[in-house]
Formats: C-alpha cells, structure tokens, sequence
C-alpha cells in the first residue's frame, strides 16, 4: 500500500489503490460526500470523492466526521479542483476508528499554548505534523554526515556520577525510599546503600564518554537524550533535550570549527531538498524568513572573530541591550542576535572565551585567560553550537577541576586518559532542539519536541 506522499509523487493517475488515513475534513451534500484523508506521510491530504455507488455510502461515509479513522479503496483520478493533483473516487470506504462528539482538533487554528495541553492529539495538526517530518528529516542527515566523514557512533550512558558542565543542575537518579533513607552516623542519607553506591545522576552530556571512545577510534559521535534541571521557564529551555556531540582526536580549534560549519552547511541543505512542502508551510505560516535565512546558512561563509572583539563590537555599538556587555561576562542572546543579524549579516564562530566563564575541560590558552572555546552563532536563535579544544595536559586539568571545586575522585578515569597516551582532542555538542527550530522558525521550543519536559510539567 503507497503512502499518500508516495501517491501524490506518481507521474500519473490511474489505477486502484488504497488509502488509510485520519480525516482532516468531512463535508457532506446531498448526493456526494467529500473527505480529506492525511496519513502523515506529508503536509497534503488526499481527497476522497464518495458518492451513492460506494460501497459503506449509507452506513459509513454520511456519517463521517473530523479525526475518523478510514480505509479506502478507490480509482486514483485527476482532480479539477485547484490546489490538489489528484483525487480518488471511493469504491469502499470502511470505518476503522470512530470519534467522539468533543474531539478537540475541529478545522481552525489552535494556539500552540492549548495543543500543548494534548500533546497526544497535536502531531495531527499541520504545523506539529511538519515538525515530526522535520526532525526526522534531520536526525537521518545527521546521521549520514556523521557516517560519510568516518565517524563511529557511540551510545553514551544516561546515569552517570560526572557532572560534565560542572554546573551542578542534574537530576538524581536513586532508587531510595525518600520517606525512609538510610542514614550515615553524621545523620546524611547513606548513598553506598543506593543502587549504584554512589550518588548518581541523568547525563548533561555524553561528552566524557565520547573523550574516551575518541582516543580509540578518533571520530566518534554521540546522539541521545540529556537533561538539566534547571528551573527556567522560557522559550528556549528544555529539561529533556537531544544532543548531539561529535568528538575527534587530533584536532585543535579551528579543525572543529571548519568541521561544525561543514556539519551545519550538510544537514540544512538535506533538510531543505528533502522537505520542501514543509518548509514552504514554516515559511508561510510561522515566519517568512525560514527559506532565505536557511539559504543563507548553506551559501555563505562563516564569518570568525575573538570573544575580545565580539565584546569591542558591541560596546561600540551604540546599541543599549537588556543585559550589559563586558569582558569577562557570557554573551546573551540579544547579543548574538545584534552580532550576526545587524553587524555581520552571516553566521558567525566567535572563540576564546573568558576562562572564568567556561567549563573545567577546555584547553587553556598561553594567555592563561582564556580557553579554546567556540560558539556558533545564526541569526534569530544566536547560539546553535557550543565546543571547545578538550584539556589534555594532566597538570593543567589538575588545576582546573580543583579552581571549579570539583573532587578528582569523579574523574580519575578521565585524568587516566591524560596520562595514557593523550593527544590533543575536541569536540562540540548541538542542542537538536535548537536546530528544528531554527528550519522551522517556531518561536517555542516546547513545540519542536513531541513531548516537552518542563518545570512542572512531565505529562504525556
């Protein structure tokens, strides 16, 4: 059985198919009934004609409404209505799921706000729909840069006892009833009678874990689930989000920065041969950038400046921003914004950052204030990728986990890695989120997952 794509893709009508689906519309005359069928395979339903001769015509079709299930068989034909290449003129139409009368999704728009609320429902809706096709369409290029540039993928551990960003904003993992802990003599809960004997975590990252597969097999990546809890409601934030973080061996900065402009220039453009239809309807319904700021991406050079400069651009500026520019201090995302939207006009790879600003593993520059760090940064999201040049000189790593107050204990394996052979390494991780919802122009990152872990908010 073709999929509605694979039957709207045909050179021409003709012939009898099958077509199951869920009605996105069902209107009834007196001697004819028309039904719009979409089985998720694209953006476009496919109209079904049904008239007195079909078989179902009185028991079935005339009582078909929004959100029914069906299976149709019918003659794909032509179609004289504008807008649409084909229809079929049903021979059987065949009731697989019925609806009932308070079925949420009628035919007008709903906020994104309210399709959050059914989360189990909104992937029927157009725009969450194309969403899905989206993601998908870019996890697949992911994967396939990722295979034709020689990388192996690793499957990173979700429980960990490393906190990777030395942020501290993880999630406990343990099995312990909290009403009834075990207690230690000073009265603290007794972690060695936990399942793992430790206080562990859900992973920030699989970046540690890709250090070690690196220094190996040199071009390993990981993609999966990571999770900070961290109690920001906003646009932007996830608890639950998919990285993706690619490391090699034998590389310093400005090898990952080619490598994470080639990455980005590979999987925009498959996403856009791949998913014209539903970036056209991103264009046209969410934002009327989306098509010429994803070209852009693909065709241009990135442009690449210090942190130092990015600073003495913004403070000659004469812009006045929310959050005051100064050395030493994050770039926010107005920031980036103004950078690569009104300054440069290009996306844009800004390094060096403020050692003091930085995670523990980043390569310390002979300028022993800054790191070997790197962000890219595209217009209307700012920051889409952060990397960094890993430390690996094992008394310079000594001295940063001790600056960050962060016990060696934890990362013995890590520090092994710098006296067994170590090599100069790095690597950088993308937020797959922020990815979908710079292709798609959504201004919500709760609506660029299917299911969104919020503060609050674990449904679904």
């Amino acid at each position: 059985m073709d999929s509605i794509r694979e039957l709207l893709a045909r050179e021409e009508a003709g012939g009898e198919v099958t077509v199951r689906g869920w009605l996105r519309t069902a209107r009834h005359a007196k001697k004819m009934s028309f039904l719009e069928v979409n089985d998720g395979s694209c953006l476009s339903g496919l109209q079904l004609v049904a008239d007195s001769t079909c078989d179902g015509w009185e028991g079935v079709v005339r009582n078909l409404s929004t959100g029914c299930a069906i299976e149709a068989v019918g003659q794909l034909v032509d179609s004289p209505g504008q807008g649409q290449r084909y229809e079929v003129h049903a021979q059987r139409v065949e009731l697989v799921g019925g609806v009932d009368d308070d079925y949420p999704l009628q035919k007008k728009r709903h906020s994104f706000e309210f399709l959050r609320t059914i989360a189990h429902l909104r992937s029927r809706t157009n725009t969450l729909g194309a969403v899905l096709r989206v993601r998908d369409e870019a996890a697949r290029a992911i994967h396939d840069f990722f295979y034709q540039e020689g990388f192996i993928q690793l499957h990173a551990p979700v429980i960990t006892l490393s906190d990777a960003e030395g942020a501290g904003e993880m999630f406990r993992v343990s099995s312990l009833d909290p009403a009834d802990c075990p207690r230690t003599e000073a009265g603290t809960t007794d972690w060695s009678a936990d399942f793992f004997g430790a206080p562990t975590y859900l992973t920030v990252s699989g970046q540690l874990e890709a250090e070690i597969a690196a220094l190996s097999h040199r071009r390993v990546y990981t993609f999966g689930p990571t999770f900070r809890a961290e109690n920001s409601n906003t646009s932007r934030h996830l608890a639950e989000f998919w990285m993706v973080e690619p490391e090699v061996a034998f590389c310093e900065l400005n090898g990952l920065a080619a490598l994470a402009e080639e990455f980005l220039k590979s999987v925009f453009g498959r996403v856009r041969d791949r998913c014209e239809e539903d970036l056209a309807f991103f264009n046209q319904r969410i934002d009327d950038q989306v098509l010429s700021t994803l070209s852009h991406v693909i065709e241009e050079p990135f442009g690449r400046i210090t942190y130092d400069e990015a600073v003495q651009i913004l403070q000659e500026s004469g812009q006045e921003f929310d959050f005051p520019v100064e050395w030493g201090v994050d770039l926010q995302s107005e920031h980036e914004r103004f950078l690569t939207e009104e300054h440069f006009g290009r996306p844009l790879i800004v390094t060096d950052y403020p050692r003091g600003i930085k995670a523990f593993y980043m390569y310390l520059n002979d300028d022993g204030r800054t790191v070997g760090a790197m962000d890219v940064l595209v217009p209307r999201i700012g920051e889409i990728i952060g990397g960094s040049q890993r430390e690996h000189r094992l008394d310079v790593l000594r001295d940063r986990l001790a600056e960050q107050s962060l016990p060696e204990e934890h990362y013995w394996w890590y520090l092994d890695l710098r006296r067994y052979g170590s090599v100069p390494h790095a690597g950088f991780g993308l937020g797959f989120e922020r990815l979908v919802q710079f292709m798609t122009g959504m201004t919500n990152i709760r609506d660029v997952i299917p299911f969104p872990r919020v503060p609050g908010n674990a449904g679904f």
